[in-house]
């Protein structure tokens, strides 16, 4: 008995410093993760903002780890695509946001699969943006629920298959559920927070932890906004689109306040890790603050791809900010991990990205240096890739941005953005061993992307499935 006693004790000393290491891995917490579209990083109050209010953001903010130097891709399908596949939308085979070439490949294995696997009920409650075909679905994707509208945006349509249901409004939208269209009621961002709450609501204490990631369309354009939202910032701005583009953001904070009121009536906030992210570079209320940065939305530029993300888990994560180099293509790895996910020798391969769980656990843990590539993409359909190797695009260290605005030939502009965020002041002459070997390293991954870029020659779909699929639930001929 004193052997097996000395044994085991041995053991658990050998195995106590892997446990410490890793304490919130495998801890299941449920999963709520909201992404705005088109929200700066400067369109919170929290970061500075000096007209628009965000108090349930905020709270997010003060009560969570924030990334203050987390980057996106500069639009919406790529960055959505890197976030659930966690690597660079590119090997998504994902350059654009219409022409076919926003489609998620299907061989990509998508975090709702990963969460599903690991035993969680998972749903989505909003903009999908990866594809409109039904085999493209969410829920051909691991998401058990489904209420999503078509396109990129609600109401839009483009050649080809990207598309939503004829006519759609923000105002009592037609949305997908479950492979049915439905015709609600209310405003689209309420609807989906209260889809996605009504969901919580009938999953939750059923043995199975909750993936609920609720991709709003707002505050992106049209700036279609309740009239009482607009009229909160009428008075306090001159450009009438940005007081309607403060007033969806408003409406979001609301919807994200009343959503963790419901977390803490259902004692769920001590099990919960809800995160929020916005999906790339700030748009409409960039005139009026931008935090400092160069560049917007489609743009290579800071302004172009940093973004916000708070992740807020009650009695486990110690509210801080974390100020290490981090991107999209980490939150993929960071939820396998914390989930307890088994991956594939496939999926290990797949991601790129880093879990942030040390940084989670100790937001000034050592973080290795890393470099990560941005390319606006959006090349005309048809045109020779390699036409546009450097139109919008650049190489990031922690200390280094490297920016062409170029095209077939590079124009590479250096900042050093420990003392530069702005990017005001290109150094490029200065230190031409930091261009070279950015550039080198930048010619090394270009040339790894031509097998991965598989939408590139797919024709136009000749007709959008939404419209097919909504036409005849409604029973209306073809003409």
């Amino acid at each position: 008995m004193t052997r097996f006693l000395t044994a085991v004790l041995a053991a658990a000393l050998l195995l106590a410093p892997l446990a410490a290491a890793d304490p919130l891995a495998g801890k299941k917490p449920n999963i709520v993760f909201v992404l705005t579209d088109d929200q700066g990083y400067g369109d919170i109050s929290a970061h500075g903002n000096p007209i628009l209010k965000t108090p349930n953001l905020d709270r997010l903010h003060a009560e969570g780890v924030r990334f203050t130097d987390f980057h996106v891709s500069p639009t919406c399908s790529p960055t959505r695509s890197a976030l659930l596949t966690g690597r660079h939308e590119f090997k998504n085979g994902v350059t654009h946001t219409i022409n076919e070439r926003e489609r998620l490949t299907p061989k990509a294995t998508t975090l709702a699969q990963v969460l599903k696997a690991a035993g969680y009920t998972t749903g989505i409650f909003g903009k999908w943006h990866l594809g409109d075909e039904p085999d493209h679905w969410p829920s051909n994707r691991g998401f058990d629920e489904m209420v999503i509208h078509g396109a990129g945006g609600i109401g839009q349509s483009f050649p080809g298959s990207c598309g939503d249901v004829p006519g759609n409004s923000y105002f009592d939208p037609t949305f997908l559920h479950n492979g049915t269209f439905e015709k609600t009621s209310g405003y689209c961002t309420d609807v989906f927070f209260n889809r996605a709450t009504a969901w919580i609501e009938a999953v939750k204490g059923k043995g199975k932890p909750f993936f609920c990631y609720i991709p709003t369309n707002a505050p992106h354009a049209p700036l279609n906004v309740p009239a009482a939202d607009a009229a909160r910032y009428a008075d306090k701005v001159k450009q009438p689109n940005v007081a309607k583009f403060y007033g969806m953001i408003a409406n979001i904070d609301d919807n994200v306040g009343r959503l963790l009121v419901k977390l803490k009536e259902w004692n769920l906030e001590k099990d919960t890790l809800v995160i929020f992210m916005s999906d790339n570079g700030g748009t409409a209320g960039v005139t009026t603050y931008n935090a400092g940065m160069r560049g917007q939305k489609v743009t290579p530029w800071l302004g172009g791809t940093r973004a916000s993300a708070f992740w807020r888990w009650p009695g486990t994560l110690t509210p801080a900010d974390c100020d290490r180099l981090t991107a999209h293509i980490d939150l993929f790895p960071t939820l396998a991990e914390l989930a307890g996910a088994k991956l594939s020798d496939a999926v290990v391969t797949q991601v790129e990205g880093r879990s942030l769980v040390p940084l989670l656990q100790n937001p000034k843990a050592e973080w290795a240096d890393r470099t990560l590539f941005t390319h606006v993409g959006r090349w005309p359909k048809g045109a020779k890739v390699d036409d546009h190797k450097y139109t919008g695009c650049s190489v990031r260290t922690p200390r280094w941005h490297l920016v062409s605005t170029g095209k077939a030939k590079q124009r590479w502009e250096l900042f050093d953005v420990t003392t530069d965020y702005g990017e005001k002041t290109d150094i490029a002459t200065a230190h031409p061993d930091v261009v070279k070997k950015l550039d080198a390293e930048y010619e090394g991954w270009w040339a790894s992307l031509p097998p991965y870029l598989v939408n590139e020659d797919v024709p136009l779909a000749k007709a959008n499935p939404f419209k097919e699929l909504y036409e005849k639930q409604l029973g209306k001929p073809k003409p």
